[in-house]
């Protein structure tokens, strides 16, 4: 016989697979009647299985533990960049978004924030959003400026809150009380014909 590695040759190892289970066919293949669910409750049923939280009935671990705080939903994260991370700008450079970018300081979106740990010996001009007391009296001791974006005009801000409704005019007794209908004008009556003789 010829131990070549054909297609029709190839079976799985011994031990890798079992006969399927043949259930509810007769008390003599061992799993007739109940098909090996056992008598009743919710585990012989159909779909009865058991989440992995649930714990017996008893106050589930999510009820037990006390909550505390909130998140606040229009909190502002910042990506924060101490000042000791900018002494490898040139003196004279400007440093924003798209230097930290390049520098790989900030690696996401959002709105940056300068914090005053370390030291800054070069004369900059840093562009952020925010900036701490600290690290602004480094840049500026340094001789430097922080240019921070003007926050938004106060027009645009009031174009932007909702409007009030102003309160209308009250009408006065006469415009109040409804108008009498106008009585129909009278049509002139019709002379009636002439008799013939």
């Amino acid at each position: 016989m010829s131990t070549a590695l054909r297609i029709g040759n190839l079976r799985p190892s011994k031990g890798a697979t079992r006969p399927t289970k043949r259930r509810g066919k007769g008390a003599g293949t061992g799993l007739g009647g109940t098909a090996g669910k056992g008598h009743k409750g919710k585990k012989a049923r159909a779909g009865g299985k058991i989440p992995a939280w649930f714990e017996g009935g008893q106050m589930p671990m999510q009820r037990r533990l006390p909550k505390r705080g909130f998140k606040n939903p229009m909190r502002v994260e910042y990506q924060v960049v101490n000042v000791g991370r900018l002494a490898a700008a040139p003196a004279g450079a400007t440093v924003d978004r798209a230097w930290l970018e390049a520098q790989r300081l900030v690696r996401r979106p959002g709105p940056i924030k300068l914090l005053g740990n370390g030291e800054l010996k070069t004369a900059l001009t840093v562009r952020v959003q925010a900036v701490s007391e600290k690290a602004r009296k480094a840049v500026e001791g340094a001789g430097g400026k922080v240019e921070i974006p003007a926050a938004r005009s106060a027009a645009s801000a009031a174009d932007r809150a909702p409007r009030s409704v102003a309160a209308k005019p009250a009408k006065s007794a006469k415009s109040a009380a409804p108008a009498a209908p106008e009585a129909p004008e009278a049509s002139p009556a019709a002379e009636p014909p002439e008799m013939e003789r």
